[in-house]
């Protein structure tokens, strides 16, 4: 304990001596001033300060001015308060300074430890707690994982397993996250079978099927329009554990009405996800309803160009009656800008529906340059990059703009992405899609243990592009690739963001209704 080190201001620190002593006696090593200005520079000259007590009424330099200015000088140093005033004003002033603690004089010694305790030995012991707390949920979530055989269970298994990685993250227990790594590979393999078991039996029986893409605004955004504008901000790409790193700071200005999940469908990118999500209808039936606005994978053009048409035909033929509605897709800075300051007129709407593409960018962008791969180096790092873009976006700015109005605000997305790692070979012809995570051509041969097949698209809801053809899916952390320049791109996309396959990641997606608090 000798190597922590306080320094306590207090123009009476003469009075203090038995609590100096006490300290002492418990390993402490404490430097005394008796002014603010005395303090600044103790702070200057010494390095290795861990903890500093403040006087609040000291003469001259008061504490709170202290606190300022050692703030300004090192912000990381924890700082604890001590006063006789225990004035309303003076308090919030002080914790609005970012003040660790506080104590109200007369302090005794053991208050003064307690407090020691909770800021020197606070990481240390969520560290132990939070270890200790999982390897003893560690059997649990196995046998969960080896039992689990309804939509509702694999859903909560996810979720408890994105519980312990924020938990893990912030404790930084390394060890036992790469345990998790471990149980959720385990839990991803268990899915996929799952998925091929049970995927085309919701799709013939939608009444046992969970809510889809193709359901989501018929199930969880029609039912809403009711009483006060609602606004859908779909975040594409938005994994459900990013989800939750976001939701702490929204839930200061908004409560959680409905915390849900859906099913993303197959293949879990934007041109088959987004579009059912739109028109409410499979990718297959979009095809054939409406030939001119479907692409297939390899033709020319933009794969989501009539998102907007499609949500108009969906809101004819579901709600049946005249909405005033609107759609918005933010796919750069100055939209988003545009978008933060003409949120408010959104209230004018039943319906607005934003399409924000930062995340799918963020994605790929991490795979195509080498900053944003070590800013991203793992899961932890993209949930970190995540928060810190919401807390600086004028997606926020919007937010906080509605959060005082009569509105309600539904986040969701169109599916999540997977961290892949295992490279597999897929031999086929050149009219075969490039995706990484699925493929759908003629002539296809690979290893299929690591895939879904779809031999007849017409039964998964899929086009066919032509008689031959038929997809597969990469389940788990698989990613396809062709043998030509085999080991270049292997590296390449090692330890990438993709999406398109099978995964409690890409396929169990966020789904949120917000009121202001």
């Amino acid at each position: 304990m000798s190597e922590v080190k306080i320094l306590w201001a207090d123009d009476e620190i003469d009075l203090l001596k038995p609590h100096l002593l006490f300290l002492k006696n418990k390993g402490y090593d404490v430097l005394t001033v008796t002014n603010g200005n005395d303090a600044l520079e103790e702070v200057d000259l010494v390095d290795d300060i861990d903890v500093i007590f403040l006087d609040e009424s000291m003469p001259g330099l008061t504490g709170l001015e202290t606190l300022t200015k050692i703030k300004e000088k090192k912000p990381s140093i924890p700082i604890v308060m001590i006063t006789k005033n225990e004035a309303e004003d003076i308090m919030e002033e002080a914790i609005g300074s970012q003040i660790d603690d506080y104590l109200i004089k007369p302090v005794n010694p053991n208050q003064i430890l307690l407090t020691l305790k909770k800021i020197i030995d606070n990481k240390r012991l969520v560290h132990e707690k939070t270890a200790s707390d999982y390897q003893m949920e560690f059997r649990k979530i196995i046998m969960e994982i080896n039992s689990v055989n309804t939509k509702e269970e694999w859903a909560n298994t996810y979720k408890k397993i994105i519980n312990w990685e924020l938990k893990l993250d912030d404790s930084n227990v390394d060890q036992m996250g790469e345990i998790l790594h471990m149980q959720k590979t385990e839990a991803n393999a268990g899915f996929s079978k799952f998925i091929d078991k049970e995927y085309e039996n919701w799709l013939r029986n939608p009444d046992n099927a969970p809510v889809m893409s193709h359901t989501l605004f018929r199930k969880k955004v029609f039912p809403l329009l009711d009483d006060k504008p609602t606004v859908v901000f779909l975040l594409d790409n938005l994994r459900y554990d990013q989800w939750m790193v976001i939701s702490p700071i929204i839930n200061e200005y908004y409560r959680i009405v409905d915390e849900d999940y859906f099913f993303s469908i197959l293949p879990t990118s934007t041109q088959y996800s987004r579009n059912a999500i739109f028109a409410g209808m499979l990718p297959g039936e979009i095809a054939k309803h409406f030939p001119e606005w479907w692409l297939n994978d390899n033709d020319e053009g933009g794969k989501n160009m009539k998102e907007a048409e499609l949500l108009e035909t969906q809101i004819n033929r579901i709600i049946r009656r005249e909405i005033k509605h609107d759609y918005a897709k933010i796919t750069k800075v100055a939209h988003a800008k545009t978008m933060s300051d003409n949120v408010l007129n959104y209230l004018n709407n039943d319906l607005t529906v934003v399409v924000y593409n930062f995340i799918d960018m963020l994605s790929h962008a991490r795979t195509e340059m080498e900053v944003l791969k070590e800013l991203a180096g793992d899961e932890k790092a993209y949930r970190s990059l995540t928060k810190s873009w919401f807390l600086n976006s004028p997606l926020w700015q919007a937010f906080q703009k509605l959060a005082d109005k009569n509105v309600r605000v539904v986040v969701t997305t169109d599916h999540g992405t997977i961290r892949v790692k295992t490279p597999s070979k897929v031999i086929a012809d050149r009219d075969t899609t490039t995706n990484l995570r699925y493929k759908v051509g003629k002539n296809l041969q690979y290893d299929k243990k690591e895939v879904l097949e779809i031999h007849e698209p017409e039964k998964s809801g899929l086009p066919r592009p032509n008689m031959s053809s038929k997809f597969i899916f990469a389940k788990n952390d698989t990613f396809f690739l062709y043998p030509n320049n085999y080991n270049y791109y292997q590296k390449y996309f090692n330890d990438t963001f993709q999406h398109g396959g099978i995964s409690l990641e890409e396929m169990i997606c966020p789904i949120m209704t917000l009121e202001p608090r």
